[in-house]
């Protein structure tokens, strides 16, 4: 009699199993066990739930209950008295289960899904961009830290965010709470938290990601072949520029400089000018587009340039077009002279 254990008997009991708590469920938990899901570790874990720590002890990993952050024992909470652990890198709010899991595997998620080694630089990149696009708001909700230091009341309410989504799935006040309805609830709403981590993951990864890497080549061509000071930068074919324009100047320590970006339109094949704003948040440019220009179109704005080609300039100054290239540089080199 054979006493082998069957192949799916064993895969059940080398199945991995996480751990968090039972009862109301948030944003961050939810989040927590869906990252710990792409991991080759944990991936098609089980669940349980539960504030036994009896219970607990049995799981592999536990998150957002147990009052201990240990990596070496995978038990990752944040309720503790005294716990102040941060993503650094820049960022100092509060970690929430979701943070700490990220902080501890996000790199590892990014490289499976991206394709590309754990080293590789650009999955650095986007570990730090979805922690500040996604995973902090997360963490700092559920620390009940505000956005704001003011008391000002703000004009409306956001219910719309992840953690209020979230937070509907659970069951009402008056309903009859199942712990097995709640824990299937539980797994909808961490379902819910990985569509909306996925889809920011690869709007990231496919078109913010690439956009850097033509703002990076376009910003160090230019300074070679064009303006060596890096006032006027070229871009070698339009993208999203601003966000990873001040980005790459905070990094370099040249934040300022740039005044005027060209591009090519991808529709109508002229050329375009932009002045750099002040701030990505603010209206108000560097330096706009010269006063006299302004409103002005056609032969009517190449005459009082003295520019052949011109287009025309937004009436703020924000903005311009010329037929060519070479039109378009020699306004972006006339504004900063005058």
């Amino acid at each position: 009699m054979s006493s082998e254990i069957p192949a799916s008997k064993k895969q059940k009991l080398d199945t991995k199993v996480i751990g968090t708590h039972n009862g109301t469920f948030h944003c961050d938990e939810a989040l927590a066990v869906y990252m710990l899901r792409q991991t080759a570790t944990y991936k098609d874990a089980n669940l349980k739930r539960s504030r036994d720590p009896a219970v607990l002890d049995t799981c592999d990993i536990v998150v957002d209950v147990g009052g201990i952050y240990d990596e070496a024992k995978q038990r990752f909470d944040h309720h503790q008295r005294g716990f102040t652990e941060v993503f650094g890198n820049g960022f100092n709010t509060k970690l929430s289960s979701a943070g700490l899991v990220y902080k501890h595997f996000g790199k590892e998620i990014i490289a499976s899904r991206t394709q590309l080694s754990i080293d590789d630089p650009k999955v650095h990149t986007l570990w730090l961009k979805l922690y500040e696009g996604f995973i902090e708001s997360i963490d700092a909700i559920d620390n009940g830290i505000s956005q704001y230091d003011t008391d000002v009341k703000p004009r409306y309410k956001i219910r719309t965010d992840l953690s209020s989504r979230v937070g509907s799935v659970n069951p009402a006040w008056n309903e009859s709470v199942d712990p097995v309805h709640v824990d299937a609830l539980f797994e909808k709403a961490s379902a819910m938290t990985g569509v909306d981590f996925s889809d920011k993951l690869r709007g990231y990864a496919n078109s913010w990601l690439p956009a850097r890497d033509i703002v990076v080549e376009s910003v160090k061509k230019s300074k070679a072949e064009v303006d060596p000071t890096g006032r006027i930068i070229v871009l070698s074919q339009f993208a999203p520029w601003k966000e990873h324009l001040f980005e790459l100047e905070a990094e370099q320590g040249t934040t300022g400089t740039s005044l005027y970006v060209l591009y090519e339109d991808d529709t109508a094949h002229d050329w375009r000018i932009s002045a750099v704003p002040v701030s990505l948040d603010r209206f108000g440019d560097r330096k706009s587009l010269p006063e006299a220009w302004r409103g002005v179109r056609d032969q009517e704005l190449s005459k009082i340039s003295g520019i052949d080609g011109c287009i025309f300039v937004h009436a703020s100054g924000f903005t311009g077009g010329n037929k060519t290239y070479g039109g378009a540089l020699a306004m972006a080199k006339a504004a900063l002279e005058i």
